[in-house]
């Protein structure tokens, strides 16, 4: 199966909509990701069929699980999962938040070669990052653990707002771990189409005051 057909795949099983539209949009991004990595380390994954799976429809899987229309994904890196949700849902408004100027530098590049009028990128540490209004949900796929990201970015939640941490297969520990004032929804299993190693979403909520 070629690229495009993989790609196309995946995306119907994720009942993505506009799939064909989709479909071209983040294979553009794939070239542009491919074309920088040659000069910056932007990411270790750079196999075509590997780009699909574990960036894009990864990234795509977290999507039913998004509340509201302001979204932040911070130490976004490379772009994920932030860009492939706001080229599949151009109805949400998409914060990058990165620390590496080269990686922000190309996010500018792939927003502004995509015309995505959704997506704002901001580079910037997340913990001195200072929005002028909350967010609905924070996503991140950041390797820190859950207590270390909830301290970095507990300024940014408010009652309403959700923190959907994209994991492997956190330890109970992990879980456990939470600083006082948040707690645990939900672990949610996500079944990426074609990926076979273990993902979840850790729905994470602040405790109302």
């Amino acid at each position: 199966m070629n690229t495009r057909a993989r790609l196309r795949s995946g995306l119907e099983a994720l009942s993505i909509d506009n799939a064909d539209n989709v479909a071209e949009q983040l294979l553009r991004y794939r070239s542009l990701l491919q074309q920088w990595n040659q000069v910056h380390n932007l990411t270790a994954i750079t196999d075509d069929a590997d780009i699909v799976t574990h960036h894009f429809l990864d990234s795509l899987a977290v999507l039913p699980h998004i509340k509201g229309t302001r979204v932040l994904d911070f130490g976004t890196g490379a772009g994920f999962p932030g860009l492939p949700l706001a080229i599949a849902r151009p109805g949400l408004e998409l914060t990058l938040v990165d620390s590496n100027q080269k990686k922000t530098r190309f996010l500018q590049q792939v927003v502004t070669t995509l015309g995505l009028k959704n997506t704002e990128i901001v580079h910037a540490r997340i913990e001195q990052f200072q929005p002028a209004a909350k967010f609905d949900t924070l996503v991140t796929r950041a390797v820190a653990s859950l207590a270390e990201q909830l301290a970095l970015c507990q300024h940014l939640l408010g009652e309403a707002t959700t923190l959907l941490a994209m994991k492997g297969d956190p330890s109970a520990a992990e879980l456990e771990a939470l600083p006082p004032g948040f707690y645990i929804i939900e672990v949610v299993p996500l079944r990426v189409p074609g990926l076979d190693a273990g993902r979840c979403l850790v729905h994470i909520e602040k405790t109302e005051s």
